[in-house]
């Protein structure tokens, strides 16, 4: 019974640690999965979870939400893709394993990723505030061959709603170009030419004005620049 309690507590609140799916039998995981899902009949399949490796019957993995083929569960898929965004695929491989005692290779992280089907975000509101931002990912090449830089670009909506693109500049005019934007707009970037020659785009109206707002920090940087410039002028 104590073991089960530990099961149910980690199930509820998403814990898991390798000393918890050592010590808690596996055994023990479809009492729970039982009462959730109030059926046992199927097929037997084996995935990856959180608290290790479960087996589930088809029923029940139907009931649990679970896609056709898929061998990671919800919460596990997750958590591989919020770490396959901000590392490397074998990166990610080694924290999911750091983090939930659970090996999923770098490859399956990959498809993971490809398998998805990322919506951006439609503006439930009129848009009267863009900011733009730019960047740079290495991305790694055949062994000996080295890495190479790409270039990726931000937008964020009315402050609420985020898009990205990848080496993709038109597909970030038309997706700001199809909200309804308010004329003027303000739009807030760093200063870069590649940002404001975005943001020249925006709007579909030839009456259609863009206001250029450089941001905070960048607006700092520039100015201690100007007056290290201007200073070393009146020196010299």
């Amino acid at each position: 019974m104590h073991t089960r309690l530990v099961y149910l507590v980690a199930i509820l609140c998403d814990l898991n640690v390798e000393q918890l799916i050592r010590t808690s039998q596996p055994r023990n995981s479809p009492f729970f999965i039982e009462q959730k899902t109030g059926t046992k009949v199927g097929k037997t399949r084996k995935i990856k979870s959180i608290v290790g490796e479960l087996t589930l019957k088809a029923k029940q993995l139907q009931r649990l939400g679970l896609k056709a083929r898929s061998r990671l569960s919800p919460l596990l898929q997750k958590c591989c893709l919020r770490l396959s965004a901000n590392e490397s695929y074998q990166k990610a491989e080694i924290e999911i394993e750091a983090l939930t005692g659970v090996k999923v290779g770098h490859s399956t992280q990959q498809k993971l990723v490809l398998s998805q089907d990322f919506q951006l975000p439609v503006a439930l509101q009129s848009v009267s505030e863009v900011s733009v931002d730019g960047g740079k990912v290495r991305l790694r090449g055949k062994p000996k061959a080295g890495c190479h830089w790409r270039d990726y670009k931000t937008v964020r909506l009315q402050g609420i709603y985020y898009g990205a693109f990848f080496d993709d500049n038109q597909s970030l005019i038309d997706y700001v170009n199809s909200q309804r934007l308010v004329n003027p707009l303000v739009c807030l970037g760093d200063g870069h030419d590649g940002v404001w020659n975005l943001v020249k785009e925006f709007g579909k109206s030839e009456n259609f004005e863009c206001w250029e707002i450089l941001d905070w920090y960048h607006l700092k940087e520039n100015q201690y620049i100007g007056g290290w410039f201007f200073k070393a002028t009146q020196n010299s």
